[in-house]
């Protein structure tokens, strides 16, 4: 067996120098190389901790210091690198702090002018309307559509019969407007969101010249058909009713259901839903039967009428 035999000594793992060159019985001597660097001497770790309840978050500065310069460090220096370290601390979550902040902050609600009024007295008239998707008013497309079915269904195929319009979930009051355009009498807005009912409906009113024809009922859809009967006096059921509402936030059914029975609607009233794909709709509304059911793209067009009322041909 060959035996390494090292002209310096061996620090061990436990602080013992080990010479080699003693006592190494009758092993043979091989000296292979000699080591010239000395090993360099770690400072051991020091953790300053303290189990006294008296003296706060730890040991007094004093005690500290002694303890710091035993081990063979600068105390001075080490309050200076624990003050920067804190420091950097603070900075970084101070910074974090202002990115949440900054993620927190809601955009600014702005408007532009997209819509235009289809037909009648206030014709190619523009409206407001929210950017982005926090009012989503009825395409163009659908509500020439509907609107021609319900004049077809009058008996007058350029106007609306004279009557009281609904709009539910109005929204930029596209719907409404376009319907005092087209010859009805009255419209009654139902919009829950007081910043567009002040910065899109109430505008849209003044500039198609409507707001001595128009009620604005700031509530929500569900409470205002309960109360229907108290909020548009002794007027009784509407002519017309559009519903529109935000596809995601509403229960069809349950909605459909609470329409049907509202006193908003009577015998001769006439029904307009918008309404998703994938969404089922009944064959009638209370004591209105469903005239019509089409399809643009994603969006469905349910129109429910009086039996007496005269179905146009689908097209």
């Amino acid at each position: 067996m060959a035996v390494v035999v090292l002209s310096s000594p061996i620090v061990s793992p436990l602080g013992i120098n080990i010479d080699m060159s003693k006592n190494l019985g009758s092993f043979h001597k091989v000296q292979l190389f000699s080591v010239s660097t000395p090993l360099r001497s770690r400072k051991p770790v020091v953790t300053v901790a303290s189990s006294r309840k008296n003296i706060g978050a730890g040991l007094a500065s004093e005690d500290k210091k002694l303890l710091l310069e035993r081990y063979g460090y600068d105390a001075n220096e080490f309050a200076s690198q624990s003050k920067k370290s804190r420091r950097k601390e603070e900075e970084r979550s101070g910074r974090n702090s202002q990115k949440e902040e900054e993620v927190v902050a809601v955009q600014p609600r702005t408007t532009h002018r997209l819509l235009q009024v289809l037909a009648g007295t206030a014709k190619r008239k523009k409206l407001l309307s929210l950017k982005g998707m926090d009012v989503r008013p009825m395409m163009e497309v659908v509500k020439g559509a509907a609107f021609g079915i319900l004049q077809a269904a009058g008996g007058c195929p350029t106007s609306l019969r004279p009557g009281r319009w609904l709009d539910l979930y109005s929204g930029t009051g596209s719907v409404g407007i376009e319907a005092i355009s087209r010859g009805c009498s009255e419209a009654h807005f139902v919009e829950m969101d007081p910043w567009v009912v002040s910065n899109v409906l109430q505008p849209n009113l003044e500039h198609t010249g409507f707001v001595e024809a128009s009620v604005i009922h700031t509530a929500r859809v569900e409470n205002f058909l309960e109360r229907a009967d108290k909020l548009v006096g002794k007027d009784g059921a509407f002519d017309y009713i559009s519903v529109t509402p935000p596809y995601m936030e509403v229960d069809y059914e349950v909605l459909m259901d609470q329409v049907s029975k509202s006193p908003a609607i009577g015998e001769n009233t006439f029904i307009v839903v918008e309404y998703p794909s994938r969404t089922t709709m009944l064959d009638s509304c209370g004591c209105l039967e469903k005239m019509t059911d089409r399809r643009f793209g994603r969006t469905h067009l349910a129109i429910y009428g009086p039996k007496w009322a005269q179905k146009p041909r689908k097209s």
